[in-house]
């Protein structure tokens, strides 16, 4: 948690806003108070998966910034300020957490609007030699009415100041061509990759993601793209797919593993 505290007075004072802003010179850097309300994030990845660089973005109804719609028409919108937050484990404990503040102050008043959290591999390699780490398993918290900077569908409305999010992740190793050869290990989620939550009066987040490393799936793209050429899946319950979808079948991973897996 200091971390974040010195992250704030240290690298995010120094941040400006880059982007044409209404009005006279003005401070845009954030600017909170010690003692304000905060947001406490707490992840727990199991053993071979990590937090992922934390991505953070406060908005400001006071400094504003002209952006251009599809006809390139000016419109005022609210400004924003972003930065990134590097997780670090809290003791012995395998937990990471960090607190965000809700109120940036400064002199454009900045309020937090979404935050862009998950896990990736921590060792790809264990795949297989000069395997990459992929995508997969991306949390969107958003805290007020503005879109988030990483825009996903099925957006999920939640209340309450406790947001315990628990998920299901499979392995998911992938193999492409196009461009040059690259073999990456993902992970299959549900809704393909990511999920948005709509959660305002959020204040503590749990992110604890389930991953079952015994049931893998493979992919490979085509050589070359044409026309009814697809990417291939191989389900560890022995089938393939390979359908125009370009993630693997959450579902169908989830149906494989309770056929096997004793219930409860």
């Amino acid at each position: 948690m200091n971390y974040v505290k010195s992250f704030l007075k240290t690298s995010v004072s120094c941040f400006v806003l880059l982007t044409l802003i209404t009005g006279c010179a003005k401070d845009y850097s954030i600017s909170s108070q010690p003692d304000g309300e905060k947001v406490t994030i707490t992840i727990k990845p199991p053993d071979g998966l990590e937090p992922e660089v934390m991505r953070v973005m406060y908005r400001s109804a006071k400094c504003l910034r002209i952006a251009h719609d599809g006809d390139g028409r000016p419109e005022t919108i609210e400004g924003y300020n972003s930065f990134e937050v590097s997780l670090h484990r809290n003791g012995a404990d395998n937990l990471y957490r960090t607190d965000l503040f809700v109120d940036g102050g400064g002199a454009c008043e900045w309020r937090l609007s979404n935050v862009v959290f998950g896990v990736t591999y921590r060792v790809p390699n264990s795949f297989g030699e000069n395997v990459l780490t992929g995508a997969g398993g991306e949390i969107v918290v958003v805290f007020d009415h503005n879109d988030p900077q990483l825009r996903l569908p099925g957006a999920r409305t939640v209340l309450g100041r406790d947001l315990k999010i628990l998920k299901d992740y499979y392995p998911w190793i992938n193999e492409r061509f196009t461009g040059g050869y690259v073999k990456r290990a993902s992970l299959c989620a549900e809704n393909g990759e990511d999920i948005t939550y709509i959660a305002r009066e959020a204040r503590n987040i749990d992110f604890e993601p389930v991953l079952h490393p015994d049931y893998v799936v493979t992919s490979i793209a085509p050589r070359k793209h044409a026309f009814g050429e697809y990417i291939k899946f191989y389900y560890p319950d022995g089938t393939v797919e390979s359908d125009g979808r370009s993630v693997p079948n959450f579902q169908k991973m989830q149906k494989i593993r309770l056929a096997v897996e004793p219930k409860n």
